[in-house]
């Protein structure tokens, strides 16, 4: 006797399932229309709400909330993370009703910061590449762009000194952040590695990548690039030149990928996050952001962390730097669990501010999903 889970017999014809796939296309399309005209009258809601004023199209606290909503009723087959790119892309359409948000990023097109940049805000913002990490603040506090996204740090290389240093003297505030793999490619155009006299690559991506390069391309000259998207743009014009890039290089540049995951720690993670001059309202799962001075003097820093431990605040990293205003004297970025809303929080940092010389708090923002 035989089981239809397996009898051919049993399926439906390809024509069929061709057909069903037809017909819950046309519901899902219906669905999405819908779901972009109710973000339509969203939209003239709140402009009718703003008066003079321009409503905030950009809400990392409601799209933290839509995306955590879709981990928890997923039940497959799709992955949870392809989903969330997708309802990603979907949110990032709608926010275009209310205003076109402009973003700044570390450039040229096909850096990694390009690929945070749009996974974390969708490909349907208009995104401008700036060549470093100071123009990327001047140009969100020029007006040019909205918000900013800069590296702040890798798991291999720590801290991006700069960025830190940057955020001491600024008003903006830190809105969202983005954790992304970094998973280094060989790209080129020949047609074997053989063939490969020159690999180019920002330093980092090289020293990233120096055991797989010893082992498979030992003959190959290595040739710093200010970027690694610059080492691809050079990749194109000769094929004996091979460039350490991402796979959104490969697409931009139309380069082949001769070789994935060629870094030495396979665990290479930078968090990169986002700037702008928005206060983020809670949204149930929060990080923060903060700067605060030690008192100088023995047993500084363990005073300013006693208030954390107390309330059971959760301390996730930290971070210390020159302060500018004294000799010898340090800052220190503390990042912590929940919102400077949140009651808890709120209590500590009000403790902090009774002796530390500086606490402020440089922004709370939706945990990085």
């Amino acid at each position: 006797m035989s089981d239809d889970k397996y009898d051919n017999k049993a399926l439906p014809s390809l024509p069929e399932i061709h057909q069903q796939i037809d017909n819950i296309d046309e519901q899902i399309q219906k669905l999405i229309n819908d779901r972009a005209s109710a973000s339509v009258q969203i939209a003239r809601l709140k402009l009718a709400q703003a008066g003079e004023g321009k409503p905030d199209p950009y809400q990392p606290e409601r799209d933290a909330q839509v995306l955590r909503a879709v981990a928890e009723r997923d039940q497959g087959p799709i992955h949870v993370s392809a989903l969330q790119r997708i309802f990603r892309e979907i949110l990032s359409a709608s926010a275009q009703f209310e205003e076109p948000i402009r973003v700044a990023y570390l450039g040229p097109e096909g850096t990694y910061s390009h690929t945070a940049t749009d996974r974390h805000f969708g490909h349907c913002v208009e995104t401008h590449p700036e060549p470093g990490i100071a123009e990327i603040f001047h140009a969100v506090e020029a007006g040019r762009a909205r918000f900013g996204v800069v590296p702040v740090e890798n798991s291999t290389e720590g801290a991006v000194n700069q960025t830190l240093d940057l955020l001491t003297q600024t008003t903006l505030r830190v809105c969202g952040e983005v954790g992304m793999r970094i998973q280094h490619c060989l790209l080129s155009n020949a047609a074997s590695l053989a063939d490969i006299k020159e690999v180019h690559a920002h330093p980092q991506a090289l020293a990233q990548c120096m055991y797989w390069l010893n082992a498979n391309l030992p003959n190959a000259m290595r040739v710093s690039e200010s970027s690694n998207a610059a080492a691809a743009k050079l990749a194109i014009e000769d094929a004996s030149i091979a460039a350490i890039a991402g796979e959104a290089a490969a697409q931009l540049y139309s380069l082949g990928t001769m070789m994935k995951g060629i870094e030495d720690e396979k665990n290479n993670t930078t968090r990169f996050l986002i700037i702008g001059d928005q206060d983020i309202p809670p949204s149930g799962d929060d990080s923060s952001l903060l700067l605060v001075s030690a008192p100088h003097k023995p047993g500084g820093l363990r005073s300013m962390l006693g208030p954390l431990e107390e309330a059971g605040v959760s301390m996730t990293r930290i971070e210390s730097r020159p302060s500018r205003s004294a000799l010898w004297e340090y800052v220190f970025f503390i990042n912590v669990d929940g919102h400077e809303r949140d009651a808890h929080l709120a209590q500590v940092l009000g403790q902090l501010r009774e002796f530390a010389p500086l606490v402020k708090v440089l922004g709370s923002y939706p945990r990085a999903l």
